[in-house]
């Protein structure tokens, strides 16, 4: 029996990866392909009084420009997660309205892409330009309506009366910057018809099957006559699970003119035009008695959305898990501001919710004159305060104690007392968390003669490496050797693989996997691969094939589902110069049965990293007077290099969650992001005595 799971293994895609031959959706060869350029509003609010295509339309190669007087036809979708969703509800130049700075208002086709943007800059347009919002502190800020179902108003006790009677209270506001998803591949398409009812996509997909589906509504056609290929993302982190405006409208554009078309956004487009984690306030307010127990938690949000679409930053998602106490307040107010849309980001809710409470938590701490460890274990909620569910598989106390042992923070000297080369040294902690999803999954898993086996699903793999765990997953129940498995992902004709997002993709493929494999040992009756193959060869069959699907069941009814962690910290502060270092790092993470240590441990890095860039560089500001994002590009968006990141120590405690699936196991993907920038913060004040309240922590806070 091959025993894979939970040891280090190697990526299936690195090897294409690094040598280049990994093919990503801008790079398909496809015949006769044309190029598009989209054409962006330059204000912010208003309407088109007129817009002058006939210079462009004259220039070398152009083959069609269009804009709202010529739009193709595209169908208005269901847009609700089930059959269909699109990132905008607003179709791409369905009037002469604008709404933000860097809106697509046209599109102008060439033979070649240097012709296609040449003629771009030759669309003259006349707008009647109008006063738009871009500030939060100009907007206006209402109760935000429910989201995917759920209202975000929830109120549990008398949080007024819990706080009047408490030893110690705490009411703080903290403040989070615009943050972009700069993924390293551009949101891209081409689009390729096969007369005028069948469609093939090569587009960044994070839900194959349900892009598959948007598209299928958007041109009114069944679902099987689209295709969507798509084996590689260059990342994603929210940014590339739905169609954005621009993909609609070049496949619809590639039906009009009756050949394949490709439209690369630039860096400056991504940014306008393809989603961004809103800027968020966050009042908390704790209560607490003289030994530290909770009496009162309020949690209230402001974050901003488009006029193109609702989308609500849900930051109160963390509270009613983390910290019990009788009386609980959650509330968010939404304010519609003249930007691109905001979107799903890596722990959206969860990144900035924790910044918030967590950074709270270390101040009522202090206040107390308790261990910020000692305070989250005496507080430590037993069940969700929302669903009224005790959790499956908590080790939360054992990820608090087991990374206090590995950073060594029972030494932890008082404020402002420990230097190092005349730098100012800190430490700070906080903990991390993040839902356990599953979602609904199919997949086909083939073995063949020569004892090799292929697995086949649509779900895709957007450098988190789920081929990997798929064939770690298929290798352990066969019971043969990793590199015998082939893994074929990212194609809307294999099996629905599901959504890799929400750190769903492992706890939704793994136990589908599982089932298909263990479903073909019963067809040959046998107890391994190896055993089949036999059997298998002896039959003269090409193969011995299962298809098998999973999904969620009544356990949603009987547990809520978590994952949980804590990080520590150690940072240097220049307060000469206001540099701030990250030093030291240790992450302990309890996220059930880990399938890659080698995968798992990086996913964690990876968004520890995001959160340093979170809490120390990343923001995007939009010029109040054009709503253009003043960041344009990867040069002038700041995020972490080598230079700015720590060596990441990472454990992971707890044990197989088999309430959750049959494989125990959760995601991780998102919860290493979640507490970091409170860690961070919680250290600066730890070295400093200050205390920082709005990120990023650049260097004008620190020396202020």
């Amino acid at each position: 029996m091959s025993k894979v799971i939970g040891t280090a293994v190697n990526r299936k895609d690195g090897y294409a990866k690094v040598t280049g031959t990994a093919t990503y959706s801008a790079e398909h060869d496809v015949p006769g392909l044309v190029h598009g350029v989209v054409v962006t509003s330059t204000i912010a609010k208003g309407r088109i009084k007129a817009i002058d295509t006939r210079e462009a339309e004259k220039a070398p190669g152009v083959t069609a420009v269009f804009t709202h007087k010529n739009a193709p036809k595209v169908f208005k979708p269901s847009n609700n997660f089930m059959t269909s969703k699109i990132y905008e509800a607003r179709l791409p130049l369905s009037d002469d309205q604008i709404h933000y700075a860097g809106q697509i208002i046209g599109l102008v086709v060439a033979d070649t892409f240097e012709r296609a943007r040449y003629a771009a800059h030759l669309v003259k347009v006349e707008y009647d330009a109008q006063k738009p919002t871009i500030e939060a502190k100009n907007a206006v800020f209402k109760e935000a309506p429910p989201q995917m179902g759920e209202e975000f108003k929830f109120v549990k006790g008398d949080v007024a009366a819990g706080m009047a009677g408490a030893a110690t209270k705490l009411e703080a506001t903290y403040t989070t910057s615009t943050e972009l998803h700069a993924p390293m591949e551009p949101h891209a398409i081409i689009a390729q018809w096969q007369g005028t009812d069948a469609l093939t996509v090569y587009e960044p997909s994070q839900f194959v099957a349900l892009s598959q589906r948007t598209y299928a509504e958007l041109f009114g056609l069944p679902s099987e006559k689209v295709r969507i290929i798509i084996p590689y993302l260059g990342g994603a982190f929210g940014s590339k699970a739905f169609p954005w405006p621009h993909g609609i409208l070049a496949a619809a554009a590639a039906r009009q003119i009756k050949r394949p078309l490709k439209v690369v956004l630039s860096r400056r487009q991504v940014t306008a035009n393809a989603g961004h984690r809103s800027e968020t306030e966050q009042t908390v307010r704790l209560a607490a008695a003289a030994d530290g127990m909770l009496s009162a938690i309020a949690h209230e949000v402001k974050s901003s959305t488009s006029p193109v679409e609702t989308f609500t930053e849900p930051c109160t998602s963390v509270t009613p898990a983390m910290y019990t106490a009788p009386n609980l307040l959650l509330n968010q107010e939404l304010a519609v501001m003249n930007i691109g849309t905001p979107t799903f980001m890596r722990a959206p809710g969860e990144a900035p919710g924790m910044w918030a409470l967590e950074s709270a938590m270390d101040e009522l701490a202090w206040a107390l004159k308790l261990d910020p460890i000692a305070l989250r274990l005496k507080n430590e909620a037993k069940e969700h305060q929302r669903k009224g569910l005790p959790f499956s598989a908590k080790h939360f106390a054992d990820c608090l104690r087991v990374g206090a042992e590995r950073f060594g923070w029972k030494d932890r000297p008082e404020p402002r007392s420990l230097t190092r080369d005349g730098k100012l040294i800190g430490w700070g902690m906080a903990a991390a968390t993040f839902p356990g999803f599953r979602g609904k999954t199919s997949a086909k898993v083939r073995l063949l003669p020569d004892g090799s086996v292929h697995v086949l699903t649509s779900g895709n793999d957007m450098g988190t490496g789920s081929y990997t765990v798929v064939a770690i997953t298929a290798a352990e129940t066969l019971g043969v050797p990793v590199e015998k498995v082939r893994v074929e992902m990212g194609d809307s004709q294999l099996p629905d693989g599901g959504l890799a997002g929400g750190s769903q993709m492992t706890a939704s493929l793994v136990p589908t996997v599982m089932k298909a494999c263990q479903d073909i040992l019963k067809t040959a009756n046998c107890t391994t691969g190896t055993e089949a193959c036999a059997a298998l060869q002896k039959s003269g069959r090409a193969a011995i094939e299962a298809s098998a699907s999973s999904a969620p069941g009544d356990e949603t009814k009987k547990w809520a589902f978590q994952s949980w962690g804590a990080h520590f910290c150690e940072v240097t502060v220049d307060e000469e110069i206001g540099r701030l270092r990250v030093t030291r790092w240790v992450s302990v993470m309890d996220v059930g049965r880990i399938i890659n240590t080698k995968a798992a441990a990086s996913q964690v890095r990876g968004g520890v990293i995001m959160g340093i860039g979170q809490a120390l560089m990343e923001e995007c500001h939009f010029d109040p007077n054009t709503g253009y994002p003043v960041v344009y590009d990867l040069a002038t968006y700041h995020f972490p290099a080598h230079a700015d990141t720590p060596r990441i120590d990472v454990a992971f405690v707890g044990e197989p969650d088999l309430n959750f699936n049959p494989a125990g196991v959760r995601g991780v993907g998102e919860i290493g992001i979640t507490g970091v920038s409170a860690a961070i913060a919680n250290a600066v004040h730890h070295a400093t005595g200050k205390r920082l309240r709005s990120l990023p922590l650049t260097p004008d806070k620190l020396i202020a």
